[in-house]
């Protein structure tokens, strides 16, 4: 599979004249609990030639091929990506730390070096707060759930506690997440779940996990209420990112 989406990604450079910067893993394979099913989730970040962003019409900023098979693959261009970093968009923190690269170049360690500075708080809490919430909502209120979609309200709720004890962006892989954040009480229950969602299909069905449920809701309570204490972050300017952007396209 890597070396079709290797492939794939040469394919994508010819046909749209991009040069790829990175592609990383983004979903449940970089997350640490992939199930025997599931997709691979590839995100790029690619550059235009210079004249592209000379141009009076507006080229589309975005790369996206349509699902074949396990294969769910889009990038976004180098000009989106750093105007979302300015506004610290919490997907990017995560990309660009994911433990399973398929292609990278020197810009991928010129955008760590800077990307911390840009990390607010109270934007990645908002952000793992809302995807936390309307899982939850949605997912996990019956009588029966699917026992993925546990990991889709816990992984989220837990990079909010990460955030909120060490005010840095979480990684991405669970077992860090759960090491360092879950309640040593729910962990039976967490890697029973684990051992459903890695080795089960991705329909698997399971009653309700009371002790979870509970820890969620008291957890998305509290982070919903300390949120709002905390300060609006400064903003930053554009001089490092303009010199990164320009750097590229030489």
């Amino acid at each position: 599979m890597r070396e079709m989406i290797l492939s794939k990604l040469d394919e994508i450079e010819k046909r749209e004249n991009v040069r790829i910067l990175l592609a990383v893993e983004s979903g449940s394979r970089a997350w640490g609990f992939a199930s025997p099913d599931s997709d691979y989730d590839v995100r790029f970040i690619y550059v235009r030639p210079r004249e592209d962003y000379l141009r009076l019409e507006k080229v589309r900023d975005v790369i996206e091929l349509p699902i074949e098979g396990e294969l769910d693959i889009n990038g976004w261009d180098l000009d989106k990506t750093l105007r979302l970093l300015r506004a610290s968009n919490p997907t990017l923190f995560e990309w660009f730390s994911s433990p399973i690269v398929y292609r990278e170049t020197a810009f991928a360690d010129e955008f760590r070096a800077v990307m911390q500075k840009y990390f607010s708080s109270k934007r990645g809490l908002s952000h793992y707060l809302s995807m936390a919430s309307s899982n939850y909502r949605e997912y996990l209120k019956g009588d029966m759930v699917k026992a993925k979609k546990y990991f889709y309200v816990l992984r989220p709720v837990l990079a909010c506690r990460w955030i909120l004890d060490k005010g840095t962006p979480p990684p991405m892989l669970f077992s860090e997440l759960v090491e360092a954040e879950l309640d040593p009480a729910l962990l039976p229950d967490v890697n029973r779940l684990l051992d459903l969602k890695m080795n089960a299909p991705e329909i698997k069905t399971i009653p309700k996990v009371e002790s979870i449920n509970r820890y969620l809701d008291s957890s998305i309570e509290e982070v919903r209420l300390r949120i709002v204490q905390l300060p609006e972050d400064a903003s930053h300017g554009w001089e490092e990112l303009n010199s990164l952007f320009l750097s590229q396209l030489q």
